[in-house]
């Protein structure tokens, strides 16, 4: 057991724009190979990146809900991917947290450790002595090649009882791993299927759902007066999302700009194209956007920051929903258009842009992201209705 200081915000971001070159530089390779080149992850882990919201105890940081959205925003300019996966992780990471001491113990003591998962309950759990025996499957389960440990959502089943959905941890090395990976963005993500069959997994892995999403109650002893385990999940990870697609529109400014001054409009007589009006307008729609996806992305980590350990009522909870919906569809329009001014050449998979907008429209379209779906939550709750999810 270790404890460590944190560093400061300031230091974490920039550990994060340090890596940009090497994220960068393996981004192609990442989208050929579909998963993170090892020199990735390496720089992930050497740079502390992925001790975010790891327990100060096994040497974690315990960071705060903004710094690590910006965090991830600043990884994105170098490949979105990394990004996301760096989300995954650390997400996976503060769910781990909430589990009794005994089992962090297990899963964090041998060092740094990767855990990916999913929340589709599309597993089954069958109460056995001691625990319950698993079978099912999740798909979109983003690294899990490169994970150590997996937390996914199943549904435990007991005859003559009504379903519980459930949170389990299980080892990487007890699930079987379908390299099924094959998609238009987020390559370098290695989101495969993993299947568990017959799977034993103790009690003390299993927690119920809805507690743990809802409230983020856990069954840690040590983290129970710790800030980062004070929040309820899910505003926690509408925020902690948004990093990657703010720093997504921000990296397809930076891709843009740094083309410009050698690019004309082919079929004008423009010979630059910075010098056309509809050039500017571009770059200033962009920017607008971009500014506007970081708005409702700092709006939102900076609300679950002010009310650690108070309650959420169910307005603030869609309107977490709401800020993460509209950094999608802000940072999706502005990647839209920088795209679109792009010309034909940005096709080529040497030209980033193309990476950008394809790695952002695959992720606007996650469940949990999808724009359409949150400004909807968040308008009917508004209009008096009841939330149509439990997912708030």
């Amino acid at each position: 057991m270790q404890t460590t200081t944190a560093p400061s915000r300031e230091e974490l971001i920039g550990r994060a724009t340090e890596l940009v070159p090497v994220l960068t530089k393996n981004a192609l390779w990442q989208e050929e190979n579909r998963v993170l080149h090892q020199d990735t992850i390496d720089a992930l882990t050497e740079s502390g990146l992925l001790r975010l919201t790891l327990p100060a105890r096994y040497g974690g940081y315990e960071a705060d809900t903004t710094t690590v959205v910006d965090v991830m925003s600043e990884l994105a300019l170098g490949d979105g991917a990394a990004s996301w996966v760096g989300t995954v992780w650390t997400i996976s990471t503060w769910l781990t947290g909430l589990f009794p001491d005994h089992v962090q113990d297990e899963v964090f003591g041998s060092g740094d450790v990767r855990i990916s998962g999913t929340f589709a309950p599309s597993a089954v759990g069958v109460p056995v002595e001691g625990g319950i025996v698993l079978n099912g499957k999740w798909g979109f389960n983003s690294a899990a090649p490169q994970s150590t440990w997996n937390a996914h959502a199943a549904v435990r089943v007991v005859e003559g009882q009504q379903p519980e959905p459930i949170v389990v941890l299980v080892p990487m090395s007890d699930l079987e791993v379908i390299d099924d990976w094959h998609a238009s963005g987020m390559r370098g993500s290695g989101s495969v299927t993993t299947v568990a069959k017959d799977v034993f997994v103790p009690d003390a892995r299993v927690l119920p759902m809805m507690p743990v999403l809802l409230e983020g109650r856990h069954s840690s002893e040590l983290n129970a007066k710790s800030k980062l385990w004070q929040i309820p999940f899910l505003p926690w990870a509408s925020a902690v999302t948004t990093g990657t697609h703010h720093g997504l529109a921000r990296a397809a400014y930076a891709a843009f700009m740094e083309r410009l001054p050698t690019r004309k409009i082919t079929y004008t007589d423009y010979e630059h194209q910075s010098h056309a009006p509809l050039t500017h307008m571009q770059i200033a729609d962009a920017t607008a956007r971009i500014d506007e996806a970081g708005f409702h992305a700092h709006r939102v980590a900076s609300l679950v920051d002010r009310k650690v350990g108070e309650p959420w009522s169910v307005l603030e909870r869609v309107s977490a929903r709401l800020d993460l919906g509209l950094t999608v569809q802000r940072a999706r329009e502005a990647i839209d258009v920088l795209a679109n001014a792009s010309g034909a050449s940005s096709v080529l998979s040497t030209v980033p842009i193309q990476r950008i907008a394809r790695d952002s429209q695959t992720i606007a379209m996650h469940a949990y992201h999808h724009a359409d779906t949150n400004l909807e939550l968040y308008g009917r709750v508004v209009c008096g209705l009841e939330p149509n999810t439990q997912f708030l």
